[in-house]
């Protein structure tokens, strides 16, 4: 059974704010079929001529997300939450391409739901998930091939400390094609209600399994006020 908290350095900054878990257990990652592939570069096309014109800083979830950030003190500047920068690539025409299917869908979920997302070898984390701010002195190799630096920022860590951020995620608990069990954080956007946060999930479950078989459960975490 999933199990997961939001601490309260969270909920008295930004008491609405809710994430969403799946976790997969039984399956199989590899290059993504020709037909995701397809599917992922048409979206990532239509996506990069929709963004010709205006500010990324108009699109609704990237809006919403440098709300939170800004209310934690975190510049939105320096520290993109992760799926802007991801929209930032596609606007250039720098389309995504990932190692295997598991970043694909990834990479797709954040760009559809206008949302952080990340995955992680469920077999690398230990004990239940908390959502808090990290702590001085807390860090970890970041995937982009720097040291993150947790203090003051919202991370996602097990009871060995932080694993994951809606900046970057660590290297330490990454997804490779050995993986068979998988966790992935939603880093919702606030203004969803629990119906919406629910379908998202179960769609974004759904898709995933049918790529890689296996089984899912997810759940949502929000603080008490919710």
């Amino acid at each position: 059974m999933l199990e997961a908290t939001i601490d309260s350095t969270i909920t008295t900054t930004y008491p609405t704010l809710t994430f969403g878990i799946i976790s997969y257990k039984s399956i199989a990652i590899s290059t993504s079929p020709q037909m995701i592939q397809g599917r992922i570069r048409y979206f990532q096309e239509v996506l990069s001529v929709s963004l010709e014109e205006g500010d990324l800083t108009d699109i609704e979830g990237i809006a919403a997300w440098r709300e939170v950030f800004k209310a934690f003190g975190i510049p939105a500047s320096r520290y993109r939450p992760s799926h802007e920068a991801l929209y930032r690539r596609v606007k250039k025409g720098e389309f995504l391409e990932a190692p295997h299917s598991a970043i694909d869908l990834n990479n797709f979920f954040s760009l559809e739901y206008q949302i952080p997302v990340g995955i992680y070898d469920a077999s690398k984390l230990s004990g239940p998930i908390s959502f808090r701010l990290g702590v001085a002195g807390e860090t970890y190799e970041g995937l982009n091939g720097r040291v993150f630096q947790a203090e003051g920022k919202l991370i996602s860590a097990d009871q060995q400390g932080p694993f994951g951020s809606p900046i970057v995620d660590s290297v330490h608990s990454s997804v490779q094609t050995t993986t068979t069990e998988a966790i992935q954080i939603f880093y919702l956007n606030p203004a969803l209600s629990a119906d919406e946060a629910g379908q998202l999930l179960s769609r974004a479950a759904q898709m995933f399994t049918q790529v890689h078989g296996g089984e899912a459960e997810w759940i949502i975490v929000q603080g008490d006020s919710r």
